[in-house]
């Protein structure tokens, strides 16, 4: 049966979307490129003028000169034929890259079949466990106006909206984001040169967990594999290691 891809505003996709979501059940790294106007290139994936799949590109932003497809989805009944339909996709979007985080497993074995060499950009992170950390004379609380001339002068995030400080110091900042899917809220933080290896970093990222849970959202987080001090520093607030984000250049 003939297979097409085409191109097609996101409502054409957004019911099957849901269910890719719903799939997923995690915190999903690039959900939020779909709202961007300009973005991305959405494609559905059709056979015998059957509704199948479908396929994302982003196109704007780190991806304007290589663009990159970062979803693709196939509803569970058609899979069988998943890389037929992977090719006729890859045809018709012309795209040069693979971007997945590793526990979207369709997108990953595409990844790994269809590319000759595979990085990590992020390791990803959900919670597991609740610390009780509590360093001396360190308080977490939000940030205020006053605290700008410390924060800048430490060199650290003037955006975030909490903050621990030590004996009255301004010695980490951190918040939330809420631009990845709903509930999950993304945590990060920064804790100022002079006052590293101290366990402020677990500290904050052990409060802003709470801050999370109170609003009724999930905690989840992400890091550079190379980053040695954050990765144990939200290992320590109790998060735990649940995936990658991969990404490969398109070798056919």
């Amino acid at each position: 049966m003939k297979v097409e891809a085409n191109r097609v505003e996101f409502k054409d996709i957004e019911g099957m979307r849901d269910i890719y979501r719903q799939e997923m059940n995690c915190q999903i790294i690039h959900d939020s490129i779909h709202g961007r106007p300009g973005w991305t290139h959405e494609y559905l994936i059709t056979t015998a003028g059957v509704k199948v799949g479908y396929g994302s590109v982003a196109v704007a932003g780190p991806w304007q000169a290589n663009p990159c497809v970062y979803e693709f989805f196939v509803l569970p009944q058609y899979r069988g034929r998943l890389f037929d339909f992977f090719l006729v996709f890859l045809a018709a979007s012309c795209v040069t890259q693979i971007e997945t985080q590793s526990n979207d497993l369709l997108l990953t074995v595409l990844l790994h079949a269809f590319t000759a060499t595979v990085s990590s950009e992020s390791i990803l992170f959900y919670d597991k466990f609740t610390t009780a950390h509590s360093p001396p004379n360190a308080y977490f609380r939000k940030a205020c106006e006053e605290d700008s001339h410390q924060i800048v002068q430490q060199d650290l995030n003037s955006e975030a909206k909490w903050l621990v400080a030590v004996d009255g110091v301004v010695a980490a900042t951190g918040d939330i984001l809420f631009h990845y899917n709903r509930p999950y809220g993304d945590i990060y933080v920064k804790v100022a040169e002079s006052f590293r290896k101290r366990g402020l970093g677990t500290y904050l990222v052990q409060e802003l967990k709470r801050v999370c849970y109170e609003s009724g959202s999930v905690p989840a987080a992400r890091c550079n594999p190379k980053n040695v001090a954050s990765r144990q520093a939200l290992q320590k607030a109790g998060f735990v290691p649940c995936g990658h984000i991969l990404k490969g250049a398109i070798s056919l």
